[in-house]
């Protein structure tokens, strides 16, 4: 007899579980953080915190994607310093990607 035989929800509560586990981080944290003073370095280095997820995110996939996909990111990169614009940029970066790619580089 498994164990999916014996509680056949077992699933759904796990699954339950963790996302209220998750919404009561997010919760805690941002209760946690309303109760903080912030000094000026650390309220800094949390401004800069979403870029370096990014960079975590972006840079390991940029180095296994070959030259299409640092030339897109480029482009990204040069549009929203210019034009300051998401969808311009994402939109840009794709053509790119797909214009190198095709050029078959």
């Amino acid at each position: 007899m498994t164990a999916g035989e014996t509680f056949p929800h077992a699933p759904l509560l796990a699954i339950a579980g963790m996302a209220l586990m998750t919404y009561g981080m997010r919760v805690g944290g941002f209760w946690l953080m309303g109760r903080v003073t912030l000094t000026g370095r650390a309220r800094r280095m949390l401004e800069a915190l979403p870029g370096s997820v990014v960079a975590a995110i972006v840079l390991p996939v940029m180095a296994s994607s070959g030259p299409a996909a640092f030339l897109a990111v480029g482009a990204v990169v040069l549009s929203m310093f210019v034009r300051r614009n998401e969808f311009i940029a994402l939109g840009l970066g794709l053509a790119v990607a797909i214009a190198v790619r095709a050029a078959g580089l």
